[in-house]
């Protein structure tokens, strides 16, 4: 299998190789239209001086061109590609270039033909131009000028031609070679970070197994430098989820940890009171036995909800939906609080409207019943209201409660994550103050994972003089 830096070379080098090289056979093109019509209007204009050179040969006094001179300029032109042949106003011949030197003549004439249909592969004819000689606006000869048409090279733009391709054929090359190790730095630039993604991502899952029952670290994070969105993006993701897997492993100390505490406690207590009995310090009497009975309720409560949790967060537990009305369910909830609410002086507020609702009737119940006793046990003086909130959200029938509290507050760092499984501040309002809920921040994860089942959501607000927490349900 051919590597991600291997692809991206090739494909990167393939491409700007292509690129370039279709610009430079443009360019080539494009250049060599251009000095063929610059070539064309070149061979015309020479032309127009050729005619204009040889009439400047006529002398009107004696009605005659000066053949000498003709004779030279003849010669010169041959070897440009020109062969000229002169003639007086009724026809008659004045200097012929193939006539004086023939040999010449057709060396010039088969060199540019070879020239252009070599090299250049043009394959033309030599055709012949008369252009009329005059004096004063009289005629007085005539100028026939033979070319290798439609166009010819003469050496000098040849070998300038020649330079040029040159030229692209070497610049070509140069690109061709820039392009390969532009393409090698850009796919190192990209791969590089994915395949230190790849790695760390290999290092988090070897991490998180367990090898040779030790539990190795998670403490690997990729480095923020690369420029590019994307890649810097799944380099936060990386480090993100180590962040995460580091936290959720803590946590799942910590829970147990805190389970271990709570079982500790009662399991001691349990102890002690039975070695008491057997031991005849104590009288196995009714109130011994009432306090052992409690501290097994105790633990059974605390195993039933981590198993109500694991039940809620893997889809296990089904909802039992009739139709009952919120605001009673509400005042039961609250009656179950007044008694101790009575014993600290806190008072319990009720603000509640009708509310038909079809819901699971047991586990709401048991959603409020946690809040509850999470507010009751962090208000020591003041209230706690509950009440249902009217909503101007359509459809009219969604239902918003909240329960405020004026006792302490949730640390802001902790007031984020107050819901998620296993997560608990030691020292704020997370710790549930339920029995039920364990002491171990299990209550309002229960509380969180019921109304998500509903398909509502709940959410936390916290300051100096209390808390409030609402609950949605559509």
């Amino acid at each position: 299998m051919i590597s991600l830096t291997r692809r991206l070379t090739l494909t990167y080098a393939l491409f700007i190789s292509l690129a370039l090289l279709v610009l430079t056979f443009m360019a080539n093109q494009i250049t060599r239209q251009v000095f063929t019509s610059l070539i064309k209007q070149n061979i015309t204009e020479k032309s127009g001086d050729i005619v204009r050179v040889i009439g400047e040969q006529y002398n009107p006094d004696s009605d005659s061109f000066d053949i000498v001179t003709i004779e030279a300029i003849g010669m010169y032109f041959i070897h440009e590609g020109y062969i000229l042949t002169i003639s007086d106003e009724r026809g008659g011949f004045i200097w012929d270039a193939r006539s004086h030197n023939m040999r010449e003549c057709t060396e010039a004439l088969e060199a540019i033909a070879a020239r252009m249909e070599g090299e250049f592969r043009i394959h033309g004819s030599f055709q012949r131009q008369q252009y009329p000689i005059r004096y004063a606006k009289r005629l007085v000869g005539n100028v026939s000028i033979e070319t290798y048409g439609p166009f010819f090279y003469s050496e000098t733009e040849t070998l300038f031609l020649s330079s040029i391709n040159r030229l692209f054929l070497i610049a070509g090359l140069a690109f061709v070679l820039l392009s390969v190790i532009i393409s090698t730095l850009l796919s190192r630039a990209i791969a590089c970070p994915i395949l230190e993604a790849e790695e760390a991502a290999r290092q988090i899952a070897a991490s998180h197994s367990s090898r040779g029952g030790v539990r190795q670290n998670l403490e690997i994070r990729l480095s923020d430098r690369c420029k590019t969105k994307e890649l810097a993006g799944l380099s936060r993701s990386i480090n993100e989820l180590a962040r995460e897997l580091e936290e959720g492993d803590r946590r799942q100390k910590q829970l147990v940890s805190d389970i271990a505490h709570e079982l500790r406690t009662p399991l001691t207590y349990l102890q002690g009171s039975i070695e008491a009995i057997l031991d005849g310090v104590w009288v196995m009497d009714r109130e011994h036995l009432a306090s052992c009975h409690e501290e097994i309720l105790r633990i059974i409560r605390l195993v039933q909800d981590i198993n109500t949790l694991t039940n809620l967060e893997w889809e296990h537990t089904k909802l039992d939906k009739t139709e009952f009305d919120l605001a009673e369910l509400l005042r039961v909830t609250a009656e179950q609080f007044k008694a101790a609410a009575h014993k600290k002086g806190v008072a319990i507020t009720l603000n509640l409207v009708p509310s038909p609702i079809n819901a699971d009737y047991d586990r709401l119940k048991q959603v409020f019943i946690n809040l509850l006793s999470n507010a009751m046990q962090h208000t020591d003086q003041g209230s706690v209201a509950i009440a249902i909130e009217t909503s101007s959200e359509p459809p009219s029938k969604n239902r918003r409660i909240s329960i405020t509290d004026t006792g302490s507050g949730i640390a802001a760092e902790d007031l984020p994550r107050i819901f998620e499984r296993l997560y608990r501040a030691d020292k704020s309002r997370s710790r549930s103050a339920s029995r039920s809920a364990g002491g171990a921040g299990i209550g309002l994860s229960i509380a969180a994972a019921i109304v998500s089942a509903h398909g509502g959501t709940i959410s936390a607000e916290s300051g100096a003089n209390g808390s409030t927490f609402r609950v949605f349900l559509p």
